[in-house]
Order: C-alpha cells, then sequence, then structure tokens
C-alpha cells in the first residue's frame, strides 16, 4: 500500500526534481490538491451562479501542476504562497479566455476607473459617491447599480492591477508572490519591491471602511459573508465596498505606471 505522501514531503520533493520521479509527482498533486479547492471556492464567491465551482478546480490544477515543476525548494520561499498565485493565475487566465464579462461591463468599469482619476487628480482626495456619479453624468442610485454589477466581476489580484493585460508569465509577481527562478534577477527583486510601496501607499489611501475591507479579505483571508458580519453590514454591501476599493486601486496604479513611464 502507498505511504502517506505527507509523510516526508522533503523527500518527495527531491525525488521529484533530482530524477522527475512520476509518483513522487502524483504525491504532491496529492498534498496540495487541497489548495485548489481553498482558491476555487474563494474565487467562486465573486463570480456568477452559472460559473461552476468544479469547473475552476480543473482549471485551478494545472496551476499547481504548474507550480509543482517550477518550484525550487532550496529557496526557501513557502510552496503554499508560491502556488496560491499560480492556481489564481491559471483560473483567472481561463475566465479571461472564455471573455464571460460582458463588453459593457467591462467598459462601466473603465468609466467608473476613469471618473476616479480624473476627480483624484482635480480635487486632491478621495471623492465621494455623489461626486463620481456626477463625473458620470449618470445619478447616485445608477451608479451603486453598475457597483453592484461590477461585484460579480471583480476577481483580481494586486499583481495584475499593475500590469494589465500581461501574459501571467511574462508579469512580475506580486506582492508576496515572486517568480521563483534560479537565479535572483535585481530589476524583478526592484520592481516587486517598488510595486509592493506603491500598492501600500494606495491601501493607506482608501477610505477606512474600504481598507478594512481590503485587510480582511485579502490579508486574513475572510470572506465577504464573514466582514459583513464583522462590519454589521450586508454582504451585498461588503460586495459593494470591495468593488469600489479595486476600482480605487486599479485607477491609481495605473496611473502610478503611466506616469513612470518614459516618454
Amino acid at each position: 500500500m502507498r505511504s502517506d505522501p505527507r509523510a516526508d514531503l522533503s523527500a518527495v520533493w527531491a525525488a521529484f526534481k533530482a530524477h522527475a520521479d512520476p509518483e513522487a509527482r502524483e504525491s504532491l498533486i496529492i498534498v496540495y490538491s487541497p489548495l485548489v479547492k481553498y482558491v476555487a471556492g474563494r474565487l467562486s464567491s465573486s463570480l456568477p451562479q452559472t460559473v461552476d465551482t468544479g469547473d475552476l478546480i480543473s482549471y485551478g490544477v494545472f496551476g499547481l501542476i504548474d507550480a509543482i515543476e517550477k518550484f525550487d525548494p532550496e529557496r526557501g520561499i513557502k510552496f503554499e504562497t508560491y502556488a496560491i498565485a499560480r492556481i489564481k493565475g491559471a483560473i483567472i487566465d481561463e475566465l479571461r479566455a472564455m471573455d464571460w464579462v460582458p463588453r459593457s461591463v467591462r467598459n462601466r468599469a473603465r468609466e467608473i476607473e476613469a471618473a476616479y482619476i480624473a476627480l483624484e487628480n482635480s480635487l486632491r482626495r478621495v471623492p465621494s459617491d455623489a461626486e463620481v456619479a456626477a463625473e458620470m453624468g449618470v445619478s447616485e442610485r445608477d451608479l451603486q447599480d453598475m457597483l453592484t454589477r461590477l461585484s460579480y466581476t471583480s476577481v483580481i489580484s494586486f499583481e495584475e492591477m499593475w500590469v494589465g493585460g500581461a501574459e501571467r508569465d511574462d508579469r512580475q509577481e506580486g506582492a508576496g508572490a515572486i517568480a521563483d527562478e534560479r537565479a535572483d534577477d535585481p530589476v524583478q527583486i526592484f520592481e516587486s519591491e517598488e510595486f509592493k510601496s506603491i500598492l501600500a501607499g494606495a491601501i493607506d489611501r482608501l477610505p477606512e471602511r474600504e481598507k478594512t475591507v481590503i485587510a480582511l479579505y485579502y490579508y486574513e483571508g475572510l470572506t465577504l459573508k464573514e466582514i459583513g458580519a464583522v462590519l454589521g453590514v450586508t454582504e451585498s454591501r461588503i460586495s459593494q465596498l470591495h468593488t469600489k476599493a479595486v476600482i480605487r486601486l486599479r485607477a491609481r496604479l495605473q496611473a502610478s505606471q503611466t506616469a513612470s513611464t518614459p516618454i
């Protein structure tokens, strides 16, 4: 009978990396497969009900396999952190390829981002919902309806805010997810540190409730429902706050990237 693959993971990793042992590879997939279910479950809470969680899991398995193939245990980076970024990237890449978000919704997201950028540049502060609605020429109720619709499409990781449409393997890995290559890349390390600094500044400028939602969701691992219970509001309200925070962060990071690009 095959022994429990968790018994000695270091030996399993060594066997796989040294000889590409297929049994070791299979053992690693089995050991770390719960990560796929975890990531798929987290992402599914922000997706329409028509998106099947089982499909997300199947997409994520490819990300897990990719992570196992490319991970170097000698670098001293925790595999779970590295794998979660790869799994999430694989799922999001597949969803993007399916183009499940309607073009009209994408256009609305860009319009709201543009309004935030314009108002923050002119007001030198965080604009209110009423000011954003006026900038867009819509009612505040219409803006809230847009945010509600966008809340079902705001599946994104922080590094994607920074590098937009780049391919997953070509873009820098964001905070806590530096690509695991054999040799240290000084440029990549610098860019990662710069990204984290810019992101921290952008988060710090968020309104207090949006900052709290971002911290609880991305850093404490709470679901939107759990955050609602903590803050004493409905899950749909937390979803709106999360969407607004993501839009603000995207707008600020894209503005920073534009400003730092040589002309």
